[in-house]
């Protein structure tokens, strides 16, 4: 039974979905704010988070970045139909996905367990190879899918499911280029809708990671109008 943190200071939202989760089957725990939430994750963490962006004492965006200091759990944030710019930032901090409000608890669902999905598929595409192989190194980039390890040059580098996913899909075939649809198919279900911008803003928070380690990181390269490609060094 997956854990789903749900954090929403719309007492309305925060009853009627976690009465939707549980009945699917997962456990939730609800937070009014961010702040009581951040403390509550310190001592146990949930397998998925939904945050809304706009609360009180600590916001979505807040707390986000907060949770990626230290964890690269699944993140799912609820945003209004109108903040569209606050849905490419929460992207490019390191969410890995969003639902407008009003949103159907159906969609919420399945973006949950689209996510949740992909996460069991790293592991489990691993376990299916020998351990000695499970690694897969390209130059200085180092994947371990089996503990959702990731380093160049020898750096630990924390990334989220959605991040790792585009990662290995890249790094897999060195010098091939990837179209954004392609791309999609592999960190999305299909029936999951996502737009151009949305790849865009992951392999833009991608790249700032890796930069973090090594500010010359060049690896992932932009095909203007086609995709990306991984190049190996």
């Amino acid at each position: 039974m997956s854990r789903i943190a749900l954090v929403d200071d719309d007492r309305n939202i925060l009853t009627s979905v976690s009465m939707t989760l549980e009945a699917e089957g997962f456990e939730v725990e609800t937070y009014h704010d961010g702040q009581s939430a951040l403390d509550a994750f310190s001592r146990r963490m949930p397998e998925l988070a939904v945050l809304d962006i706009k609360m009180p004492r600590m916001d979505g965006m807040d707390l986000l970045q907060r949770l990626r200091q230290k964890s690269g759990i699944p993140v799912i944030f609820l945003t209004s139909k109108d903040d569209e710019i606050d849905e490419l930032m929460g992207l490019r901090m390191g969410a890995d996905d969003y639902v407008r409000k009003p949103f159907s608890q159906r969609l919420l669902v399945e973006r949950i367990r689209s996510i949740l999905r992909r996460q069991d598929a790293i592991a489990s595409d691993a376990g299916d190879t020998p351990e000695e192989s499970q690694v897969m190194v390209r130059g200085p980039l180092s994947m371990d899918p089996l503990r959702h390890a990731v380093t160049w040059k020898g750096q630990d580098v924390s990334l989220t499911v959605t991040e790792f996913l585009l990662l290995q899909a890249l790094a897999q075939r060195p010098g091939f280029v990837k179209s954004r649809d392609q791309l999609m198919d592999v960190a999305y279900d299909e029936q999951v809708y996502v737009d151009d911008r949305t790849i865009d803003s992951h392999i833009k928070r991608l790249r700032k990671k890796m930069r973090e380690v090594d500010q010359d990181f060049s690896a992932i390269e932009t095909l203007y109008g086609i995709g990306y490609r991984y190049n190996e060094e």
